[in-house]
């Protein structure tokens, strides 16, 4: 049986006020106690109505509402009717003020605001996507930054965190049996960036991950001499491209997107 409902209201999208009420109920765990968002809320009228059915359900109200007279409202009725409400943010913007001595800009949605970033870089995140692994080589040509290297070093997970850059990144597996495309090789201008790992790390890493899979640790993708083999490849390769390499043994992907962003800016 539901315990009650937390009511979640916004002039915004009523992520911040969900995301708080989400928070506070990972930390009971008995009942069964659901969340109901309403956002974008533009007038008084749906403050009246969505107080009343707080009301009525004996639930609360958690909220994020930065217009003042919507604000107001949601005090005066949830006080009216008994209904507990928790301002989210209010309390946060009145330290501002009185610290900092500055106003807000009483314009909801800023913290999800759609602009031109956030387009470059929801394209950028498709393009990492369909571009992983070399599932289409065409990619090659049109991205920004290109990573190459053998399996398990980090290619894709570096591919998406450049994304959320707006970088568009694709990446392209080293395999000896498998020629390198005509697309890695000429091009329009991009940074290539060959990544590496020591063979006993990269040892570990796949025989790890056989595991995970449920396969033999003895296959011959996980043995040392297959991953010398792997590795020796990929170097000529990246030799005959001349591009920087980076050995991500042990270095965390924040770091490497680090110094490819560096490169970048130059």
């Amino acid at each position: 049986m539901t315990k009650g409902t937390i009511y979640v209201c916004s002039d915004a999208v009523g992520e911040t006020a969900e995301a708080v009420a989400k928070a506070t109920l990972r930390q009971f765990t008995e009942g069964d106690v659901k969340i109901k968002r309403y956002g974008h809320i533009r007038s008084e009228e749906e403050i009246v109505r969505i107080v009343s059915e707080a009301a009525e359900s004996g639930g609360f109200i958690s909220y994020t509402l930065v217009q003042p007279e919507l604000r107001e409202l949601m005090k005066e009725e949830a006080v009216r009717l008994g209904v507990r409400a928790v301002d989210v943010m209010g309390p946060m913007m009145q330290a501002y003020i009185d610290t900092f001595g500055d106003f807000p800009s009483k314009q909801p949605g800023l913290l999800h605001s759609v602009n031109e970033d956030y387009y470059q870089r929801m394209e950028a995140i498709e393009f990492a996507v369909k571009y992983d692994d070399g599932k289409d080589v065409r990619g090659l040509t049109q991205a920004r930054v290109v990573l190459i290297g053998v399996s398990r070093t980090s290619k894709t997970p570096l591919s998406i965190f450049l994304s959320h850059k707006g970088v568009k990144v694709a990446n392209l597996p080293l395999i000896p049996e498998v020629n390198v495309p005509a697309e890695l090789q000429t091009g329009p201008d991009r940074l290539i960036v060959g990544l590496t790992m020591q063979p006993e790390h990269l040892y570990e890493i796949r025989t790890e991950r056989l595991k995970s899979l449920g396969l033999p640790a003895s296959a011959h993708y996980a043995s040392i001499e297959r991953i010398q083999s792997e590795l020796r490849y990929a170097a000529s390769v990246m030799e005959s491209l001349s591009c920087p390499v980076i050995d991500v043994t042990n270095r965390a992907i924040e770091e490497t997107a680090g110094i490819i962003l560096e490169w970048l800016n130059r």
